[in-house]
């Protein structure tokens, strides 16, 4: 076969996938950002990483990426650029006790996204994607010291415009997926009383962890605004049967496996998977 006849070939059986795509948005890759309950190994920037590169559970961790990749309503194609402890905004990390941060960092969310969309931008133009959701995750921001890019010592609890920053910064993201022809699919964060933050706390060292009363103000707001102020997305509560794995904060097999399983259902209900 010639050149011209392979290109041509190539060309019609890349169009038929596409249209074949539209169909069965299902069979498509499942795009996916977000912190730990995204991906659970923390980022290496040239060598070096968030709290030495260590992991979530030492390595014994299932993800919602994994879980996703795992579960039979969907096909397996998951792109996880997600990364364990990253907030929506790009911050180096700053150590307890340390009088500086960095030089290791996080990605902000709006970065994990503009990469997880370049691994299915279709030719020749890149600017259509093999793609029709993108899960996000919540993010660690105003969860505890270290969370903010300044040095524990110097980070204080969020105030009520900082809790609504959260939300501004989670719907940011949404719009960019929304105006590429993707629909978002955000979580809700677990509920207070199935966390143990202080748990958390003094298993990392942590200078501070939220408190109850700021845990449920942001919880309720960034749920609300999503709801109210992002039409097309979806913001499914996959963390309501929600139990820990031991450390107080990341959800053990079961849970996760649950939070896929409800994100598959809500995919294949939706049939074309269009908004």
């Amino acid at each position: 076969m010639n050149l011209k006849k392979w290109t041509t070939l190539a060309t019609a059986c890349a169009a038929m996938a596409a249209v074949q795509a539209k169909d069965k948005a299902s069979d498509l890759p499942l795009l996916l950002i977000g912190g730990s309950y995204s991906e659970g190994k923390t980022p290496f920037n040239n060598g070096i990483a968030p709290l030495g590169g260590i992991s979530v559970g030492f390595g014994s961790y299932i993800s919602l990426g994994t879980a996703l990749i795992r579960d039979e309503r969907l096909p397996g194609y998951v792109i996880n650029e997600g990364q364990a402890g990253a907030t929506t905004f790009p911050r180096p990390y700053c150590p307890p006790g340390s009088p500086t941060c960095g030089p290791a960092s996080w990605d902000g969310f709006q970065t994990q996204f503009d990469r997880a969309l370049a691994r299915v931008a279709l030719p020749p133009t890149f600017t259509t994607y093999n793609a029709r959701y993108v899960v996000i995750t919540a993010p660690n921001d105003c969860l505890h010291a270290d969370a903010f890019g300044v040095p524990q010592a110097l980070s204080q609890p969020c105030t009520p415009a900082q809790i609504n920053g959260v939300a501004d910064r989670l719907i940011a993201v949404g719009q960019s997926a929304l105006a590429r022809g993707l629909t978002p699919i955000y979580d809700v964060h677990p509920r207070y009383e199935d966390l143990d933050l202080p748990l958390f706390r003094s298993m990392f060292g942590l200078a501070w962890v939220i408190g109850e009363t700021d845990y449920r103000a942001l919880r309720d707001l960034v749920r609300m605004r999503l709801r109210a102020e992002l039409a097309g997305a979806l913001v499914l509560d996959i963390w309501k049967d929600f139990r820990h794995g031991g450390d107080g904060v990341h959800p053990d097999a079961a849970t996760v496996r649950k939070a896929a399983r409800t994100i598959a259902q809500e995919i294949h209900r939706r049939g074309d998977g269009g908004r």
